[in-house]
């Protein structure tokens, strides 16, 4: 499916998983309603109506506009995370990463462990929270989502090794092993807000290892492990090569799939 301007997804007794620009994934929690309002590759914006909506930013670049509403809140991205939207609440939580939360003619800054409640009285600002307490349900399924996606971007990966012929650059690919859409880089290799990796066809000879020139440690699966390298990309320059940052596949498709 694709999901067009002012179309609402709304889910009931299940889960659904939302590939936007290459490397950032929403989440939708089970009785939830989402508007997707821009599906651009550079302009991204959605309305989270009700229920709970989870973002996670992989690969962010400055050209990017991320923009989640909610309720009278407009809340801009600014680095990588993982962002949860709870709709029924009023919350905005930050469990990684940063955002500009503009509400009532103020422009609050949320960083991590930072949670904003559009409905506290008084004046708007930030608060911290127990992420690990928060690490609920959805959370886990969010982060196990991306493990799968993860596996999947090593096969799908060594598919256009040496640049074969169907490679555009960073982009979603299909991996028909998998069944599933998944993200390869444009060049070297991510790690996620939640600890997977992500390879590029020139770099997926090295996975499940990482630091190329740095002795090839092994890459430990979990959200909990964070090596020295995660919070940065590696080999920056060839991001985008072959197609920049253009999709192979139609922005904003639901997966079609979902676990």
């Amino acid at each position: 499916m694709e999901l067009q301007a002012g179309q609402i997804l709304t889910t009931q007794k299940g889960k659904v998983e939302v590939l936007l620009t290459p490397g950032v994934f929403l989440r939708v929690g089970e009785n939830s309603s989402v508007r997707m309002d821009s599906p651009g590759l550079a302009n991204i914006a959605m309305t989270v109506q009700h229920g709970r909506a989870m973002l996670e930013v992989a690969d962010f670049h400055k050209e990017n506009d991320i923009v989640m509403n909610l309720e009278t809140a407009n809340v801009r991205v600014t680095k990588r995370g993982v962002y949860d939207f709870d709709g029924d609440r009023g919350l905005i939580r930050v469990f990684s990463g940063k955002v500009q939360v503009q509400v009532s003619g103020s422009d609050i800054g949320v960083s991590e462990g930072g949670q904003f409640d559009l409905r506290a009285t008084g004046k708007p600002k930030a608060h911290s929270f127990d992420r690990n307490k928060a690490k609920d349900e959805f959370y886990r399924w969010s982060s196990l989502r991306t493990s799968y996606l993860a596996e999947a971007n090593m096969d799908a990966a060594r598919t256009y090794r040496g640049y074969a012929p169907g490679w555009y650059g960073s982009g979603w690919y299909w991996d028909r092993w998998y069944g599933a859409y998944t993200w390869i880089p444009g060049g070297g290799y991510y790690y996620s807000p939640f600890g997977w990796g992500f390879y590029s066809p020139g770099f997926v000879y090295a996975a499940p290892f990482y630091g190329v020139g740095f002795g090839g440690y092994y890459r430990h699966f979990g959200p909990a492990y964070r090596p020295f390298i995660a919070t940065r990309p590696i080999a920056r320059p060839y991001v985008g090569v072959r197609g920049g940052f253009r999709a192979p596949v139609r922005v904003g498709a639901v997966h079609g799939r979902v676990r």
